[in-house]
């Protein structure tokens, strides 16, 4: 089977397992991820099957849908992989890429780095920052009947990656806790360039919502 026909079953297969999926984590997150991977990847030294497979495959399962289990995404990349008779070392790679993509509270050490985790991971930052990172940010809140805010509780920095993952906060405190930290944690020269604009826009966006918020404006 060629690469371009297993990309295609690939994309096939996300599309049919995500269908139900939470806005902010459906098809459309990983086909926005998808085509900014392959962006960043233009001025990158990778291998761009492996790059486009990661990049589809990231979400296949997220781990807070799974009551926290972080081994079913990989296990469920594996089993596709597999069944499209790829290379065990590329296969392997891919888990590698989906083990250990996430942010987790910022404090989670990375059991393994590569140059194709490094794109897929900064697409996948962007896509959390900027417009249409605050529009998943309040969508995943809504999801979970969070607050929108509550000045009474303040964000927690530095959190565990057991606090991150069982937080229960108002859903600006994530802007806090996570997305204002991307973009000094890009790993490559166009994930960077482009984090600094949509950081921006969030810093902009902050400030017209506490003006609003307090009745400034």
């Amino acid at each position: 089977m060629d690469k371009l026909q297993i990309i295609s079953n690939t994309e096939t297969f996300v599309k049919t397992t995500l269908k139900n999926a939470e806005g902010g984590h459906d098809w459309f997150h990983i086909l926005r991820v998808w085509n900014n991977s392959k962006l960043i990847a233009q001025q990158e030294n990778v291998d761009l099957f492996i790059v486009e497979l990661g990049a589809l495959l990231h979400d296949i399962a997220d781990s807070k849908f799974y009551n926290g289990d972080e081994t079913i995404g990989p296990k469920i990349a594996r089993d596709f992989l597999e069944s499209q008779q790829i290379d065990t070392k590329i296969i392997t790679h891919i888990e590698n890429i989906i083990s250990n993509i996430s942010f987790k509270g910022g404090n989670f050490k990375q059991n393994f780095t590569s140059p194709e985790l490094a794109v897929i991971q900064d697409a996948d930052r962007l896509d959390a920052i900027g417009a249409v990172g605050i529009a998943r940010c309040f969508n995943y809140g809504g999801f979970k009947n969070r607050p929108l805010y509550n000045p009474k509780i303040p964000p927690k920095l530095n959190q565990t990656k057991e606090e991150y993952k069982n937080s229960k906060a108002p859903t600006i405190n994530h802007f806090y806790e996570k997305l204002l930290l991307l973009k000094d944690r890009m790993n490559t020269k166009t994930g960077k360039k482009i984090a600094e604009e949509r950081h921006a826009y969030m810093e902009v966006f902050l400030q017209q919502f506490y003006d609003e918020w307090n009745g400034e404006k």
